[in-house]
């Protein structure tokens, strides 16, 4: 196992964005899978490749807390020959995936982003790691995120700065913010984040990427809270799908988990999609009612898309808004006290490592009392309430998922060091207090070049219907609104 040095803030200049789709570190799980099972690559040559990325880019990407490329290819040998005896261990067996540094794995500390803790040391792995080596997925390592996943970047005080592979002065989003960095650079085409308010999200929409938040329950976790999931950050619906059907296999371990169901996922990996979308009733979503403006260039490319499904036969309604500032200011709120907690907890110097963002953050909320935090929980429960009923209604809910493009790497939140709260969440954070799944996908670019995602949300537990959605938009969308992958091209032949 190795760790890497971080490097300083110095910026390289911008690696060649050529695609490549020659290399195997270009191909996505299910490319990979068909020519493991054709004999066209072996999973030895795929880590190998990945690994050589790795090594190349990740000085400027600074996505990974612990990378572990031995052991890697230890798990790649073991996969080659399963394959070649024609017996896969399961669904993933060979491909490369990488796990948030949340998620637990078995002796690797757990800092949480931040360097004001002592990390916890797991003695076991979370039911995640464990449905994806089960499965003969190859970890490459754990991921990086912000300090206790409070920032929508990839700013940190253990970890340094984490930048996006399509332009490193640009921020990745969070928190999953090395999970975004390695999927859209090419490092591996499966990596699990975890989201209670836009953390897979985010880097979905700043990065370009298909994510998927599902449904409350749905992905089981060793350590669940309030909104917590966890969940798959990869460049396709259908490789979401599979990664989704591995992870959410039931485990005990999570008592708020929803009970074991086999999602048929089978017409979601296909291609072409099975589905259309004829007489289908869908919501677009425009106006979050609270938080920052949205961009123009955002609503334009979100508003393109939802024209896109009404001239496929879907019906397009408007959905007006249905939270106000209040209910941001009310969540952010009960955020600052729990992450108040987690810092009183500190001795003092150990305090003093935490981000100066995130200290001045949470002393905000020091003289909040039990009464205010209550209310601040009541406000919560009638935000799912208000969420459920705006959508019910409809199959799927179409809109932003920001309300702005990508923004400096080194700003911790869109509008850099000043305490705006949460007024950047205000499209995402409903679906996460209500339980619904969401998925994101690019509709587009601004005029310089920012990706933008479109969120596509559905109904409670309808996890395969909202990636159906989305994998229907991915083969349908206009020409230049999908991505074109900022992996740097090499030529690649077998040895």
């Amino acid at each position: 196992m190795t760790r890497k040095v971080r490097r300083p803030p110095d910026l390289p200049d911008a690696p060649d964005r050529a695609p490549s789709r020659c290399r195997p570190a270009g191909l996505d799980a299910t490319e990979l899978l068909a020519a493991y099972t054709t004999g066209d690559l072996s999973p030895v040559e795929v880590v190998q490749d990945i690994c050589a990325l790795i090594a190349e880019r990740e000085p400027e990407l600074n996505a990974f807390w612990v990378h572990d490329p031995e052991h890697a290819l230890e798990e790649a040998r073991a996969s080659e020959h399963r394959w070649s005896v024609g017996r896969p261990l399961g669904p993933l067996d060979g491909v490369p995936v990488t796990v948030k540094e949340n998620l637990a794995r078995s002796g690797i500390p757990m800092p949480a982003g931040t360097a004001g803790v002592v990390p916890i040391v797991p003695r076991r792995n979370c039911p995640v790691v464990d449905r994806i080596q089960e499965s003969g997925g190859v970890i490459l390592g754990s991921t990086v995120m912000p300090d206790w996943g409070m920032l929508s970047s990839g700013v940190s005080s253990l970890h340094g700065i984490t930048r996006s592979p399509w332009d490193p002065s640009l921020t990745t989003g969070g928190s999953s913010s090395g999970a975004g960095a390695a999927a859209a650079g090419g490092y591996g085409p499966l990596h699990v984040g975890t989201d209670i308010g836009g953390s897979v999200r985010l880097p979905g929409t700043w990065l370009g990427l298909t994510t998927l938040k599902p449904s409350f329950g749905r992905v089981p976790l060793s350590a669940p809270y309030l909104g917590r999931v966890a969940g798959p950050i990869t460049r396709s619906a259908r490789d979401a799908a599979l990664l989704l059907g591995v992870i959410s296999r039931a485990d005990p371990r999570d008592w708020t988990s929803l009970p074991a169901q086999e999602l048929r996922l089978d017409d979601v990996v296909a291609d072409p999609p099975l589905e259309s979308v004829e007489g289908l009733r869908i919501g677009l979503h425009l106006d979050a009612g609270a938080g920052l403006p949205l961009d123009p260039e955002v609503r334009a490319a979100v508003a393109q898309a939802a024209a896109l499904f009404e001239r496929a036969g879907a019906r397009v309604e408007q959905v007006p808004p249905f939270i106000n500032e209040g209910t941001l200011t009310d969540l952010d709120q009960f955020w600052r006290v729990r992450s108040l907690v987690d810092l009183e907890a500190l001795p003092a110097k150990r305090q003093q490592r935490v981000l100066p963002f995130i200290r001045r953050w949470v002393t905000a909320a020091a003289e909040v009392d039990g009464r205010r935090v209550l209310r601040d929980y009541s406000s919560i429960m009638s935000l799912q309430k208000a969420t459920t009923r705006a959508t019910e209604q409809f199959d799927f809910v179409l809109s932003p998922v920001a309300p702005v493009a990508s923004f400096p790497a080194e700003h911790p939140m869109p509008w850099g060091e000043t305490d705006l709260g949460m007024a950047h969440i205000g499209y995402t954070v409903p679906f996460s207090m209500s339980g619904q799944p969401a998925a994101t996908t690019n509709c587009g670019f601004t005029a310089d070049g920012r990706t933008i995602g479109l969120q596509v949300s559905g109904r409670r537990f309808d996890d395969v219907g909202v990636l159906r959605a989305v994998n229907w938009y991915e083969h349908h969308r206009p020409a230049g609104t999908a991505p074109v992958w900022p992996i740097p091209a090499r030529e690649w032949e077998r040895t």
